[in-house]
């Protein structure tokens, strides 16, 4: 063939032509290799394992529905399981495990795990049973002291985590920091998913008498800014942060004396770049997927699954990998609810006599109730079943100092209208009644206060009512919780008689302040009966955390409570119901 110029153009061109169908060919370019994996997330079990209420007796039941335990977790577990198949799951914990319900406290103090071939703690069982990966430590972890809590953590057969739990003698985290998940692709590289646990930093203050001295709680942000960089170094692919501690960024404790702040998840995302995903937990607040923007301008997803079991928290990831490594391609969060199916069978085998265990102990009749009595209107008017409270706690403290420089003084004491739902019934008084009255296993102290201090304790406490007019319509449910205040974060003061005037503004409420008959001098002492919460700083009362202590102890004032009503045999409001304060609109009582 002669070749011409024409001919040369022609061959030129043809093969141009098949250079670009050969470069487009399906045949020839390679599909992207994927990956989809599915982290699961609970947070603040509270030692609900099943759909029980102790305090109630029957199953647990609201109006919108919701049911408790990780025994229904389960089965959302095995499901989520089964569709993904189980080496594509991860499931992790946000903390506060231990305690919670009649349960836990059971297993922590009447029949507890730290004694000699003591039980296996029920959470451990069934967390071990379900199969979870990691849990970062919670600040209710610490209630019962480090041994119970080592001894939790060795019955464990998954890490408990805390990156930000500081060994003061070593100046290196108590428990492991982090762990390492290694994901099989089927694509000739494996993913690496880090799991930070991060807790908030507020056990510095509400469990001071087990960790002061020992462990130390720096900000989540500055061990998230420590350890991220650390995980992607190691080589993870996916960093995934449990950290209990909520997402508004607010604390109910002082900061400015540089504790971290108590809600600090969305900080965290927020200032530290790498973080793919946080399991977010301590809040009590569902949020089923939060988006915030990384330094980078990475979107970081943020999930907190409702509290006691209720539900389950899916983050869903979509891998591509690039250039020999995996990256990110997307991340959904969406939220299972426990409702929508049954308690796992298993999990009922092998709890089942360490729950009736705690049914009948719960039932033990400890005393005789005179009347009725209850807790639905105690958070705006002074309530018999809230004195039962602060007459314990004083008889306690007066014994305690007993023959000290300091028995002479006045013993007054603090309580919280904690539940809404409280009843001791007349006639026999269980201890699932007295347990309903105090939730919460706090235990007491005996502080030095002045009259002064009282009245700014006062009013801080009374900031909790909502400014009402004198003349406006009064809505019980709607002049309480101002600023989203909780419950546990009003206190009655014992021993005095004062009004709230809920007519003026927080600040200058607490009206003809009077003990004994007689107006409180400022500078006259007393001594406050508080729990340890509040003692530490809890709520952020004034002056109380700094004032002298004079005595404490650990056995919680829910078990002083038994045991003062015990003793007694009898409980009649006319050894301690009194009407110390009143809510008034310019000297007019409300109610």
């Amino acid at each position: 063939m002669t070749v011409n110029r024409r001919t040369l153009l022609g061959a030129s061109a043809a093969a141009g032509a098949a250079a670009a169908v050969a470069a487009a060919s399906p045949a020839e370019a390679k599909p992207a290799k994927r990956y989809s994996f599915t982290v699961m997330g609970t947070t603040d079990l509270h030692g609900n394992v099943f759909n029980w209420d102790y305090f109630a007796d029957k199953e647990y039941s609201d109006a919108a529905g919701n049911t408790r335990g990780i025994a229904r977790i389960a089965t959302l577990v095995k499901q989520v399981r089964e569709e993904k198949g189980r080496g594509n799951t991860i499931l992790i914990d946000s903390g506060d495990t231990i305690q919670g319900t009649p349960l836990a406290y059971y297993y922590a103090r009447v029949d507890p795990i730290v004694a000699p071939a003591g039980p296996i703690h029920p959470m451990a069982q069934s967390m071990n049973e379900i199969g979870y990966d990691a849990a970062a430590l919670g600040n209710h972890e610490f209630n019962y002291g480090l041994d119970t809590l080592r001894t939790f953590e060795s019955q464990l057969e998954f890490p408990l985590l805390g990156a930000n739990t500081i060994d003061v003698a070593t100046q290196k985290p108590a428990f492991p920091p982090y762990h390492m998940v290694r994901m099989r692709t089927g694509c000739g590289k494996d993913v690496k998913v880090a799991i930070l646990g991060l807790c908030t930093p507020g056990v510095t203050i509400w469990d001071k008498a087990y960790v002061d001295g020992v462990l130390e709680f720096p900000s989540l942000e500055s061990e998230a800014a420590h350890w991220v960089p650390k995980l992607k170094e190691m080589g993870a692919d996916v960093v995934v942060i449990s950290a209990h501690s909520g997402t508004s960024g607010k604390s109910a404790y002082d900061t400015s004396t540089g504790l971290g702040v108590e809600n600090a998840s969305a900080l965290v995302a927020q200032q530290v770049s790498g973080i793919d995903a946080i399991l977010v937990g301590h809040a009590h607040v569902e949020i089923e997927e939060l988006r915030v923007a990384d330094p980078d301008g990475h979107e970081v997803v943020l999930s907190n699954p409702l509290c006691y079991g209720q539900r389950l928290t899916l983050f869903d990831f979509e891998l591509v990998l690039d250039k020999g490594k995996w990256k990110v391609e997307s991340v959904k969060a969406s939220i299972l609810n426990s409702n929508e199916v049954e308690e796992d069978e298993r999990i009922a085998q092998i709890l089942s006599d360490e729950h009736n265990e705690v049914v009948t102990y719960v039932n033990q009749v400890v005393g005789q109730a005179v009347v009725d009595l209850d807790t639905a209107e105690a958070r705006y008017k002074d309530e018999p079943i809230i004195d039962l409270i602060t007459k314990v706690q004083e008889d306690t403290v007066k014994a305690a100092l007993a023959g000290t420089e300091h028995a002479d003084l006045p013993v007054v004491a603090q309580a919280s209208p904690f539940s809404r739902t409280s009843v001791i019934p007349a006639g026999d008084v269980r201890i699932k009644d007295l347990s309903s009255l105090y939730i919460y296993d706090n235990t007491l102290a005996a502080k030095l206060v002045t009259g002064a201090q009282i009245r700014d304790y006062l009013e801080y406490s009374a900031a909790y009512f909502v400014q009402t007019a004198a003349g406006a319509a009064v809505d019980p449910d709607a002049i309480t919780n101002a600023g989203d205040r909780p419950d546990y974060n009003y206190d009655y003061v014992s021993g005095f008689t004062y009004e709230i005037d809920i007519a003026k503004a927080a600040g200058s409420r607490i009206a003809k302040l009077q003990y004994a008959g007689v107006d409180v001098d400022d500078a006259q002492q007393f001594v406050l009966a508080v729990n340890n919460y509040r003692a530490n700083g809890g709520g952020n009362f004034p002056h109380v955390a700094a004032a002298e202590e004079l005595w404490s102890e650990s056995i919680e004032i829910r078990t002083r409570i038994i045991e003062w009503v015990t003793a007694k045999g009898a409980l009649d409001p006319a050894e301690f119901a009194s009407v110390g304060w009143i809510l008034t609109r310019e000297g007019t009582p409300v109610f």
